[in-house]
Formats: C-alpha cells, sequence, structure tokens
C-alpha cells in the first residue's frame, strides 16, 4: 500500500491543476444538487421491536385516522396572582386561544380545559392538549409559529403562558460555537506548524471535504429520509478527522523536506507513509461508525452510514488534495524546525532548534526509563475517574432538562405545580382484545387492576374503537417521567399485562413518550455488549494487519476501554451528580442520555485509533528500519508527538463547541468527545503507549509465523518506499499509478 499511495501523492503532486479540478467539480456538483434538490422535514422515527413501538403500530391499524404518533403542545395557562382561570375575563381568553389554535391545517384537534377537566384544583392553572396529524419531526415551522403566536397573544392578554410536548421541538442552539472551534483550530495549526500557509491547508481541506458531504446529504435528505441531525453528526466528525489527516500528511511532508528531498519525492513520501496511517485510522472510523447499524435504530443507522461517508471523502481529499495543494505552495511550506519570517523563523533559529531534542523526545525518554511509575499513575488517575460510571443511570431528556429559560420547561414546571410531576408522562396503555370473549370486561379488568399498582395517581377510563376490539387507557404516574419509580411502574403495568394474556388472550401493550425513552434505552443497554464486540473485535484485525502484533492492538483496545469508562464517569459526575455543573451550564441534573456510552464508544473509538495508528505506525517504522524497542519509542514521539498534540487540542475544541448548546443532549455529547479525547489522547497514547512499549521491548512487535505469512503485506511504514524512491520516470510512474 505504502508504494501505492507513494505514487499517487507523487501523481497528486504534478498533476495538481488535474486533481484540484476534480474536488472543485465535486464540491459544485454537491452544492448545485443540494440547492436544487426539495425540502426535506425532520427525518421518521421508530423503534422497531419495541413495545412502545408495537403499540403505536396498532393503534395505527385499529384507530385508523387517529395519528397515534402524531406531535402533541400542551398550552399551559396560568392566572395573574389574586385571580382564579376560571374568571370570566381569563377563561375568554382560553376560549379564544384553543379557537385559534383549532384553526391548524396540521392540528387533528384542540381540547378544551373548562370541557376536559383541565384545571388544577386550586383554579389557578388550566391546560389546553392540541393534536397534529403528524409527528414532531414532520411537523411543518408554520404550525409551530402558529402555536407560539397563539400562547404570545394570551400573553398580551395578562396571562401566564407556556408551551411543552414535542411538538416546539426545534433544531438546538449553538451560536457561534463551530466558528470558534474552528478559530482555535487555525491558532494550533499555525503555532504547530510556524507558517500560514501550512496552517491554511488542513483548513481549507476539511472545510472543502465537509462542504461535499454535508451537501450530498442535504441532497439526497429527501429521498433517503435524513433529518438535521444527520448534518450536524457529519460536520462535527468531518471537521474533526479531516482537520487531523491532512494534519498528519503535511506535517509528514515538512519532516521529509527537512531530511533534503526534493518537493515532489517529499508529497510522495509523506502520502506513502502518513497516508498509510491515514487510511488505516479513518477505517477503524468508518467501522465505528456504520457498526452503530448494529442497533437497529433506523435514524441511528443513518446517522452513522453519513458521517461514516463524510469521513471516507475526508481520507481521499488528504491523500490527493493535500499533496496537489503542496504543489501550489511550493517553496512557502518550510521544512521541519522552519518558521516564517513573518512568525519570527529563519535559518539560523531552526538550526539551533535542531541542535537539542523537543519536548516529545524528552517525555518519551522520561517514560522509557521510568515505565512502571507512569503506567500506575495513568491507570490509577483513569481508574479513578471511571468511579462514577459505577453509578450511571440511563434515560432520555425530556422538558424538565431543559434550561430554565424556555418555554418548555417552564411549562413543564407549571404542569407539575398545578397536577403533579408524573402528569408530565402520562403512561398510554393500549388494550388489543380481539381475540377475547368479552372485550369491555376486560378494558375494565385491566383499568381495576392498574389502580392498584403503587405510584398511580389517575387512571382514565377506556377508549375503545369502533369496533370495539381495542381500547387505551390514560395513566397518571406519582413521579416524573425521568425517575427510576415510572420505569417500575412501566414495567409493572406490562408484569399485570402478561397476566391479563394467560386468562383472557387479550394483550396489554404500554406506550407513549415515558414508555418509549424506557424502551430505547434498554435497547441501547442490550446493544452495547454486541457493538463493542464488533467494533473492537473488526479494529482489532485492522490493526493486527497495520502493526503485525498481537500485542500492540490488544493494548490499543484496553487503552480505549480505559479511556471511555473516565470520560463516561465524568459525564456522570457532571451531568448526573451535578459536579462543575454551573460551569459547564448544567441546570438540570438527571439520568445520562441513553445513546451516550454506545454513541462515545462508536465515536471515541475511531478517533482513538487514528492517535495509535499515527503515533506507533512512527514507532514500528523505526523498528523495523533498525532501531531498538526503546530508542523506537523515542523516535516516534520525536517525529509524532507534536502532530498528536495539536490534532487532539483541535479535536477538543470542535467538540468542546457543542458545551455551549442551548440543548442538554448536545451539551452532554460535546462534553463527553472532548473528555475523551482528552484522557485517550494525553493520558493512554502520550503515556500508557509508550510506558507499556518500554516494558514490552521486543516482545511488542512479536507476531506468530504462521500468521505472519498468512496476513497481508499492507507496508503502513513504507519499506517498499526504498525501492521506489529509485527515481521512476515521470511517465513511468504514471503509467504504474493507473496500472496498481
Amino acid at each position: 500500500m505504502a508504494t501505492f499511495l507513494y505514487r499517487l501523492g507523487r501523481f497528486a503532486f504534478r498533476r495538481r491543476h488535474f486533481v484540484a479540478l476534480i474536488w472543485v467539480a465535486l464540491l459544485t456538483l454537491a452544492g448545485v444538487g443540494a440547492a436544487n434538490a426539495p425540502a426535506a422535514g425532520n427525518t421518521s422515527f421508530s423503534i422497531p421491536g419495541t413495545e412502545a413501538q408495537k403499540a403505536f403500530d396498532l393503534l395505527e391499524q385499529r384507530f385508523p385516522g387517529a395519528s397515534a404518533d402524531g406531535a402533541t403542545a400542551r398550552v399551559v395557562f396560568k392566572a395573574p396572582a389574586g385571580e382564579k382561570i376560571t374568571d370570566a375575563g381569563n377563561k375568554a381568553t382560553v376560549e379564544k386561544t384553543v379557537g385559534i389554535l383549532s384553526d391548524g391545517s396540521e392540528v387533528a384537534s384542540v381540547a378544551d380545559p373548562y370541557t376536559g377537566k383541565a384545571v388544577s384544583k386550586d383554579g389557578t392553572i388550566a391546560y389546553a392538549s392540541v393534536k397534529y396529524d403528524v409527528s414532531g419531526m414532520e411537523l411543518e415551522d408554520s404550525s409551530r409559529d402558529a402555536l407560539e403566536e397563539a400562547a404570545q397573544d394570551a400573553r398580551d392578554a395578562g396571562l401566564t403562558v407556556e408551551v411543552g410536548g414535542d411538538a416546539l421541538s426545534a433544531a438546538p442552539e449553538t451560536g457561534a460555537t463551530e466558528v470558534i472551534g474552528i478559530g482555535i483550530a487555525a491558532v494550533v495549526l499555525v503555532i504547530t506548524f510556524g507558517s500560514l500557509i501550512a496552517a491554511g491547508l488542513p483548513l481549507l481541506t476539511a472545510l472543502i471535504g465537509v462542504g461535499i458531504g454535508v451537501s450530498t446529504i442535504t441532497a439526497l435528505a429527501g429521498t433517503l429520509d435524513l433529518g438535521s441531525t444527520t448534518s450536524t453528526l457529519a460536520t462535527m466528525i468531518g471537521l474533526a478527522v479531516g482537520i487531523d489527516y491532512a494534519l498528519f500528511i503535511v506535517s509528514r511532508y515538512r519532516a521529509e523536506l527537512a531530511e533534503g528531498r526534493d518537493r515532489e519525492e517529499a508529497a510522495g513520501r509523506a502520502v506513502g507513509t502518513a497516508g498509510s496511517a491515514v487510511v488505516f485510522a479513518g477505517l477503524t472510523v468508518v467501522i465505528a461508525l456504520v457498526g452503530l447499524s448494529v442497533v437497529n435504530i433506523p435514524m441511528l443507522t443513518k446517522m452513522g452510514v453519513a458521517a461514516a461517508g463524510t469521513v471516507a471523502v475526508a481520507v481521499l481529499i488528504a491523500l490527493t488534495m493535500i499533496p496537489a495543494l503542496l504543489g501550489y505552495a511550493g517553496r512557502k511550506v518550510r521544512p521541519m524546525g522552519e518558521k516564517s519570517k513573518l512568525l519570527g523563523g529563519g535559518r539560523a533559529r531552526a538550526a539551533d532548534r535542531a541542535a537539542k531534542p523537543n519536548l516529545g523526545t524528552r517525555w518519551a525518554s522520561f517514560v522509557v526509563r521510568r515505565p512502571v511509575a507512569v503506567l500506575l499513575l495513568g491507570v490509577v488517575g483513569l481508574g479513578a475517574a471511571a468511579v462514577p460510571a459505577a453509578s450511571l443511570e440511563l434515560g432520555l431528556p425530556d422538558d424538565g432538562s431543559q434550561p430554565t429559560s424556555t418555554t418548555q420547561r417552564r411549562a413543564y414546571d407549571l404542569l407539575s405545580e398545578g397536577f403533579g410531576p408524573g402528569f408530565n408522562g402520562p403512561l398510554m396503555v393500549v388494550v388489543d382484545a380481539k381475540d377475547s370473549t368479552d372485550p369491555q370486561a376486560v378494558f375494565r379488568d385491566v383499568g381495576n387492576e392498574i389502580k392498584r399498582l403503587d405510584d398511580v395517581v389517575t387512571v382514565t377510563p377506556a377508549a375503545a374503537n369502533k369496533a370495539g376490539d381495542t381500547a387505551t387507557i390514560t395513566v397518571i404516574p406519582g413521579s416524573k417521567p425521568s425517575s427510576a419509580t415510572t420505569e417500575d411502574l412501566v414495567h409493572a403495568i406490562r408484569d399485570k399485562g402478561a397476566d391479563v394474556k394467560a386468562d383472557s388472550d387479550a394483550s396489554v401493550l404500554v406506550t407513549g413518550s415515558t414508555a418509549m425513552n424506557i424502551d430505547v434505552s434498554q435497547k441501547l443497554n442490550d446493544a452495547l455488549v454486541p457493538y463493542l464486540a464488533l467494533v473492537v473485535g473488526l479494529a482489532f484485525l485492522l490493526l493486527i494487519v497495520v502493526f503485525r502484533s498481537l500485542l500492540v492492538p490488544l493494548k490499543a483496545a484496553l487503552g480505549f476501554l480505559l479511556s471511555v469508562m473516565a470520560a463516561l464517569g465524568a459525564v456522570v459526575a457532571v451531568f448526573q451528580w451535578g459536579w462543575l455543573s454551573g460551569l459547564m451550564g448544567v441546570e438540570e441534573t438527571g439520568p445520562v442520555m441513553s445513546m451516550m456510552p454506545i454513541f462515545m464508544v462508536g465515536v471515541v473509538f475511531g478517533l482513538a485509533m487514528d492517535y495509535e495508528v499515527f503515533l506507533v505506525t512512527r514507532m514500528r517504522e523505526a523498528y523495523v528500519h533498525g532501531e531498538k524497542p526503546s530508542q523506537a519509542v523515542v523516535t516516534g514521539f520525536k517525529h509524532g508527538a507534536r502532530v498528536v498534540t495539536a490534532a487532539a487540542v483541535i479535536m477538543m475544541a470542535v467538540f468542546a463547541g457543542f458545551i455551549g448548546s442551548s440543548e442538554s443532549m448536545v451539551k452532554m455529547i460535546g462534553f463527553g468527545l472532548a473528555i475523551a479525547v482528552f484522557f485517550d489522547a494525553f493520558v493512554v497514547r502520550m503515556a500508557l503507549v509508550p510506558a507499556v512499549l518500554a516494558l514490552l521491548g521486543r516482545r511488542a512487535w512479536w507476531l506468530p509465523k504462521w500468521l505472519d505469512r498468512v496476513l497481508p503485506d499492507v507496508d503502513v511504514e513504507g519499506e517498499g518506499l526504498r525501492a521506489a524512491s529509485g527515481a521512476p520516470g515521470r511517465d513511468d510512474d504514471d503509467k504504474e499509478l493507473v496500472r496498481a
């Protein structure tokens, strides 16, 4: 592979006009496709195989036109101090608002609070339930605007009005955080390269790659049912890896220049060596993202595949467009150790810096001398950070986790005040008595059985369909939706349903947003171990091929598990226990988002392997070329530590920018990924990796002879480039590339 990529790098360097034209054409094509694509609504949401989803599907069949999964909104009214919501003037305002809401084109029904007994016992709070024909993810913006305008008109009349429910869900606001992340990346690149031109290349290629990926997603959104969250994930991952991959190759190019090679040869060798690491690092990210399909949640699968496609584009751009741009830059990209005159550089200063070992060399030498102490300190530190993960509680965020500045959170609090905390998470019980001899008796018995359960406040009478064979019963718990008590109640109702099935052949299913959240959490929990086995297993095999070793990939996988557990511990400490919650802007602590563990495993594993591949391939390259194991570790850090540090800081900046989001879920993802990259890059890869390799010595690179014969020789360390650098002619080189 190194030889092929070497030829590809030289080809792209020489034929830079052709290569640049291809990528500009692809960007233009994707942009035109996105501009002309029909506007796509938000992606549909379904959880195949869960009881809550089965209940929704049953309601669609037995209650046609009822829009069982339609969006809902609760417009909550509170009378001014000293007044009742039932006073004539306040009642007229509420009824006028209900009339306005009923006129919406997507509105299925609006329940009047006075006829529907939706007034609190003290008479100060009431709510109107709005039901829509479509789900919250498919609701038009015009319907949301009409909802907010109706609420504002009631506020202008003197009432306190807040709106909750999934109808008002919208894309989270992150402000200028992405721009800040790119700005930090630019500063880090300038410091790393000491050149504005060299720093600009990774940013330019990353933006082009993300532009192609996101534009393609936008163009296909309507056809493939892709939502806005898909583009957000693709942007976040594509930007981070795009900058990192280009950074690796530009850094290697400058190192080759420093060794005296001409620019075309340096570009070829940079792509042949660092490019090989980029290919395999990219493959681990793609495996991790595509592997999300194991969870069997269609929306998550689409997000993973789309983000994986953006990563693949980032790899291809790094291998082709970077050497092309290096050809355009010419002497403006300087050899390693030289800074531009604008940034205070010069040949004399470069010579002075080259004469003394850099920080990476000094750190690696320290670790090699004291590997046991460094290893113990790193493992104990990560273990201590992981301790909170033992009390991990999983759930999905609801309006109660929103900031207090949002109308959804204020509506949630008003409903809790007027009707109790469980009112925000009603359970819908669906009774299928089609095979029963007396459906009406079954409906009554189920309702009576539920009333006897703990933590039940209200059970509404069964509402049957026209055929009389299916009914819905609404249950109001006594605890808030995200509590463990409410989850126990859901399981208790389902246990009673098993008894009903045995006695009357009727099925009892529990659904609603609260039950759906519980089922999603359970589904994600069940999928975590198979997903972890798939991703780590495939990547382990891939790394065996790359490093031609058994112990190095094993060490990489174990180190990753340490960093992920430590990161999960940090997430629990901040978002569940409330440590440093004020600093992070966390207004409401609670369960950790159910998707967080599996999402962190997938994304962080792929990104962590970037650093592993780039850093350790440098060590193996030195070892293969004759250095002793301990010296190879130092050499790897000499050339790779600065680049890996810069790459990690850039990635942390990109992810940390999302901590400023108004959405608790996005905030949690941003913090979790940023802290995970910190643990993995600076503790695992920078400390534990050299310590373990120093202790293992030559055993680190041991591979059974029979396995060595079976494995393909991908030549990541570039051993084959010694023959390739015999300076083939330009025409011969192009012919060899075409044949390859």
